[in-house]
């Protein structure tokens, strides 16, 4: 029987296999090796893959527990809550169903947008709530990529003890306030988090990191 983790095709597995391998021995000849465990080390590669950026390998910060946290979630079953719809779109069905994860986002709720339009808020601040209200961000994973809003608003309900997400990831992209909101993530201790520091982030680093996720914890 296939692993669903896997690629459906021997070239596609080939080709994924060999670009991992050139990654691995240009970290190590090129730029003196890296910083992160054999835990951490897959979610890091699988960013610089999808970006074709060794950078990533001095931006990456992990809480102490946050892989240990990450795979636990997922193995139980939690919600993935994301801020944009690309992550959701983004994200394997194969990887997913493997263990029973589901994806959310309520950008496009009309009852996100009619809040955020009375209130004059964004629509990612409101969204987070919406997750909250509807009892999704409890053990969840909270993926954020692009709304430095939904990050500190995230931050603001766990310190008011609104809500305990299992793990945040946040590597939010841009260049207002999404530096300082990944600044905050990493400098609490309530909850674990996976963060891309600097104005460097998005969507297609949050699915590589979760995708990452989803193959380790079915190893």
């Amino acid at each position: 029987m296939m692993d669903p983790m896997q690629q459906i095709t021997a070239q596609g597995r080939n080709i994924e296999e060999n670009s991992f391998a050139i990654i691995d021995t240009e970290m190590a000849h090129l730029y003196g090796g890296h910083q992160y465990n054999k835990d951490q080390w897959p979610v890091v590669r699988r960013a610089i893959h999808t970006t074709g950026d060794f950078e990533f390998s001095q931006l990456f910060k992990f809480s102490d527990n946050a892989m240990e946290s990450g795979l636990s979630a997922i193995r139980h079953h939690c919600p993935i809550i994301t801020d944009v719809t690309m992550i959701t779109s983004g994200l394997s069905p194969r990887r997913l169903a493997q263990h029973g994860n589901q994806a959310h986002c309520f950008i496009s709720d009309e009852t996100v947008i009619a809040n955020a339009i009375k209130t004059g808020g964004t629509r990612a601040v409101d969204a987070m709530r919406h997750a909250r209200d509807l009892g999704l961000l409890d053990g969840a994973i909270v993926a954020i990529g692009n709304a430095p809003t939904a990050l500190f608003e995230v931050l603001r309900m766990v310190q008011a003890g609104e809500v305990q997400p299992a793990l945040i990831i946040g590597i939010p992209v841009g260049f207002v306030k999404a530096v300082e909101s990944k600044q905050a993530l990493i400098e609490q201790q309530q909850v674990s988090y996976i963060a891309s520091l600097g104005r460097k982030g998005g969507s297609p680093l949050v699915v590589s990191t979760l995708h990452a996720l989803m193959i380790e914890a079915s190893k």
